[in-house]
């Protein structure tokens, strides 16, 4: 296959800019927790969510394809002088199969790789 830069989008050819990841384990069930973070999201601030169609899914696309994550979770966050400025996004996800797991994690190391990002424990 072809390289591809890795890229997600909550619409259609808006092209989104993570900021974080964080990877857990839910101790009762086993399945891996990720909850992505964005510090912006472009779709918001230039209001193109009225004119894209919207995936239904965060749609994560690299080299071996696409990868459609219907999201548990999207929480806004906000802060500033009045309370109303945009902090960031918090996306969550569950992963509960191995092999689902492992394509994520191939997935994330590519968009690492292509944008800067490094591995860190917290």
């Amino acid at each position: 296959m072809s390289a591809v830069s890795p890229t997600i989008q909550f619409f259609d050819g808006i092209f989104e800019e993570l900021d974080g990841v964080s990877l857990r384990r839910d101790r009762s069930t086993g399945a891996r927790i990720i909850i992505m973070t964005f510090r912006q999201l472009k779709s918001i601030e230039q209001f193109n969510s009225f004119r894209n169609r919207f995936s239904k899914a965060m749609k994560l696309q690299d080299e071996e394809g696409e990868i459609l994550v219907e999201p548990s979770s999207i929480k806004f966050f906000f802060g500033g002088d009045e309370g109303d400025e945009l902090d960031h996004v918090d996306c969550r996800f569950e992963i509960d199969h191995d092999d689902h797991w492992e394509r994520f994690r191939r997935f994330m190391d590519r968009y690492a790789e292509a944008n800067g990002l490094a591995y860190g424990e917290r």
